[in-house]
C-alpha cells in the first residue's frame, strides 16, 4: 500500500509540474526556445522512437559505445587490481602516475582521442574507458584487501589451491564493494560517452543535443536529456538486478 501511495504522489507530482511548465509556456510566461514545452518534447520523442525511428540509431550507437567501454574499462581495471593485489611494490611505483592522470579532467583528453581515433566510435570508447578504469580500479583494490586474513588463512590451512581461494573466498568476499565501483563506472561510462559525442561525433544521442541546441530546439535537447535519465536508470536498475542476483547467497 505505501507503494502504491508512493506511485500515485509522483504521478500527481508530474502531472502538476508539467501542467505548470505547459501552461506557463503557452501563457508566454516561458520561452520555449529556452524552456521548451512538454507537448514538444513527448511530440518529439514519440517520432523520433516509433515514427520515424531516428533516436533509435543514436541511442544504439551511444549505447554500443557505453558497453564496449565499460566492459573494456572493467576488465583492465580487475586485472590491474590483481597485479597491484599481488605485487604491492608495483602498486606503490605506479601510484604516483595513476593518481596524476585521475586528477587530469577527463573531458579535456577528448579532443585528443578524437584526434587519435577519430570521429567514429573509437574516441567514445576511449573517453569512457579512461573514466571506468579508475572507478572500478579502486574498487577492485579496496574489496580485494577488506577480505578476512582469518578466511583466507583458514582456507589455507584446510588445503585450498591458490585458485580455489581466490574464486571461492576472495572474489565473493569482494564482490559487494567491487560492484558498487562497477555501477558508478558504467554510468561515468555513458556520460564520457555522451559528453565526447557533444563535442565531436558522426552518431549518438550526444551528437544530437549539440545539434539541437545550435538551432536553438529546446523541445529536442529537453526529450533527449529526458531519454538519457531514463536511460541511465534503467542502467543502474540492471546492475543492482545483477548484483542483487549474484548475492543471492549472502
Amino acid at each position: 500500500m505505501n507503494r502504491f501511495r508512493m506511485m500515485a504522489a509522483h504521478a500527481v507530482f508530474l502531472a502538476v509540474f508539467l501542467g505548470a511548465w505547459e501552461y506557463a509556456s503557452r501563457a508566454g510566461w516561458l520561452a520555449p526556445t529556452s524552456f521548451g514545452r512538454p507537448s514538444s518534447i513527448l511530440e518529439f520523442l514519440w517520432d523520433g522512437l516509433f515514427v520515424s525511428r531516428s533516436l533509435l540509431v543514436d541511442l544504439g550507437w551511444t549505447l554500443g559505445a557505453t558497453f564496449l567501454a565499460f566492459i573494456l574499462g572493467s576488465v583492465l581495471a580487475i586485472l590491474a587490481g590483481l597485479l597491484f593485489i599481488n605485487f604491492p611494490a608495483f602498486e606503490k611505483f605506479c601510484e604516483p602516475y595513476l593518481s596524476a592522470i585521475n586528477a587530469m579532467p577527463r573531458i579535456a583528453l577528448a579532443p585528443l582521442f578524437i584526434l587519435w581515433f577519430g570521429l567514429g566510435i573509437g574516441s567514445k570508447i576511449a573517453v569512457g574507458v579512461s573514466l571506468t578504469f579508475f572507478i572500478v580500479l579502486s574498487s577492485t583494490v579496496a574489496g580485494m584487501r577488506a577480505v578476512s586474513a582469518d578466511w583466507l588463512t583458514l582456507s589455507r590451512t584446510l588445503g585450498a589451491r591458490p585458485g580455489q581461494l581466490f574464486f571461492k573466498v576472495t572474489l565473493p568476499s569482494a564482490t559487494p564493494v567491487m560492484f558498487s565501483g562497477l555501477r558508478l563506472g558504467l554510468v561515468y561510462s555513458l556520460l564520457g560517452v555522451v559528453g565526447a559525442e557533444i563535442l565531436a561525433s558522426e552518431h549518438g544521442l550526444g551528437q544530437q543535443v549539440a545539434y539541437l541546441t545550435s538551432t536553438f530546439d529546446m523541445s529536442g535537447v529537453m526529450g533527449l536529456l529526458v531519454l538519457l535519465a531514463i536511460v541511465g536508470s534503467l542502467v543502474t536498475w540492471g546492475m543492482n538486478r545483477l548484483e542483487a542476483k549474484l548475492l543471492s547467497w549472502q
